[in-house]
């Protein structure tokens, strides 16, 4: 039965082969063709393009209102002037928008890295002060210069105390008028 399927037509359970087509899509380089956006958006943005665009107009609206009349090409109304404008404002907005596109791909993944750097210096600085605060902890039970020092007197003092109390009970043991 699964056989007679087959012979009616394509089964519904298998994907069909990739057809070869004749003619093949053009291909294009995505970053290739995203750089030429974005140095066109550049140029766009200066005021050299707006020196051009201003020049290029000026001299489309006097060629066609000075020359000769055989040789113009575009009347008063300028309407093939506005066409032009139109066509080339319909291909600056798109690549505009692309350069962006890439622009903020690029600032995210920059955010992205500066959030990573900042988590580990937040993870640096919060183990520098741990070790800050057992250090400082370690550093209050260690005795300083000045404790021993005080110390050593105070010993010292101690001892010389019972010299001289051991002197004073041996000179009353050797001296019998004493007793």
């Amino acid at each position: 039965m699964a056989e007679g399927r087959t012979s009616r037509g394509p089964r519904l359970d298998t994907p069909r082969e990739t057809r070869r087509t004749l003619v093949r899509r053009p291909t294009y380089d995505p970053d290739t063709f995203g750089v030429f956006a974005e140095q066109f958006a550049r140029f766009m943005g200066t005021a050299r393009f707006l020196l051009y665009m201003t020049g290029f107009v000026v001299i489309w609206v006097c060629w066609n209102l000075l020359a000769p009349e055989r040789v113009r090409f575009d009347d008063y109304p300028f309407i093939f002037l506005t066409l032009m404008l139109s066509l080339q404002a319909s291909y600056a907005a798109p690549l505009i928008l692309l350069a962006q596109n890439r622009q903020e791909a690029r600032d995210r993944v920059i955010a992205e890295q500066d959030r990573q750097a900042d988590a580990r210096a937040h993870a640096d600085m919060e183990f520098l002060a741990r070790e800050v605060a057992s250090l400082r902890m370690s550093v209050g039970e260690v005795a300083t210069r000045d404790f021993l020092r005080s110390e050593m007197r105070s010993l010292v003092q101690e001892l010389e105390e019972r010299e001289s109390r051991l002197a004073g009970s041996a000179d009353d043991r050797s001296d019998p008028a004493a007793t």
